[in-house]
């Protein structure tokens, strides 16, 4: 296939795209700014993430994978903050999908990024693709992103919405900054710790994505996260010991509320997401429980 990625160059994109040119897969790379071509990416196009594509950057095209989007982790929620961050999704999905009706000749398949947040802070209860959207700023966000998206499936593409827990990789993402506290000796449940914490493995995110890339039967929202979810206090008990660290340091909730302001929510909250949709169209994960995922992306720490 020839498959046209944004968020190309994120921890998702550019793992997605060398597995997909490993495989014989052609990948071309939407970026802000020009670049030369180079493995795994045959070209790159400029785009802004809200105007119009390049003209040429659809051609030929068999798929579109959209993984842009701010991170909503590097800062407090300030207005302004939280207008990029929904810009940064609904506006960029909505631009892409409007160059897709345009296309002369239309990709098939369109994967575009969502997340667990679509449910909002749920407790105890097992969250489905068909459960309904929490009330949050997350859940709006991603309702409405979702909404976008979906627009391409009256287009007659294949659209999958990739409900993505926190991806869990040794070269970046949430996990070595996650790793810095408890190698300082102050690491700890965050509050009660008893938030469910939705995870999954950058093997396995990448594997579903190319599942998804490959099989007609995935379509709409899928939850992206492992099998076997945990709480809070489940994950950091698990990292301690693998780090061979205490986690005896809590942070309270009234601290991170100050501290993070709205933002706290997304690390207070959590969602008992389940895997069985994935599970049930045949999808075999690579690491469905947390103690191997752990131990693969610590390797070099135990």
């Amino acid at each position: 296939m020839r498959v046209l990625l944004s968020g190309a160059t994120g921890l998702v994109g550019s793992a997605l795209a060398e597995h997909l040119s490993a495989r014989g897969h052609t990948c071309w790379g939407l970026s802000r700014r020009a670049r030369d071509p180079a493995p795994p990416f045959a070209r790159w196009f400029a785009w802004d993430a809200r105007g119009p594509l390049t003209p040429g950057a659809l051609e030929g095209v068999d798929a579109v994978v959209h993984l842009a989007g701010e991170n909503v982790a590097s800062g407090r929620w300030t207005a302004s903050r939280k207008q990029r961050i929904r810009d940064s999704r609904v506006l960029s999905t909505r631009a892409l999908v409007d160059a897709i009706a345009q296309a002369e000749a239309r990709p098939r398949v369109l994967l575009a990024a969502s997340a667990t947040g679509f449910y909002g802070d749920r407790g105890e209860e097992l969250l489905r693709e068909g459960s309904a959207p929490g009330g949050d700023f997350l859940a709006e966000v991603c309702v409405a992103w979702e909404a976008e998206s979906a627009r391409a499936a009256k287009l007659g593409l294949r659209v999958v919405q990739h409900r993505f827990g926190v991806v869990l990789a040794r070269q970046g993402g949430a996990l070595p900054k996650m790793c810095v506290p408890f190698r300082l000796g102050v690491g700890g449940k965050l509050g009660s710790g008893s938030q469910y914490f939705p995870w999954i493995h950058l093997d396995d995110a990448v594997g579903l994505l190319t599942f998804a890339l490959q099989n007609d039967a995935v379509a709409g929202p899928l939850n992206t996260v492992a099998p076997h979810p945990v709480s809070n206090c489940e994950f950091t008990g698990s990292l301690a010991r693998l780090l061979h660290r205490p986690a005896v340091v809590r942070a309270p909730a009234f601290a991170l509320r100050l501290a993070l302001g709205e933002m706290s929510s997304a690390v207070l909250g959590g969602q008992r997401v389940s895997a069985d949709a994935a599970v049930a169209l045949g999808y075999a994960f690579a690491f469905p429980t947390l103690g191997p995922a752990l131990r693969d992306l610590l390797a070099t720490d135990t």
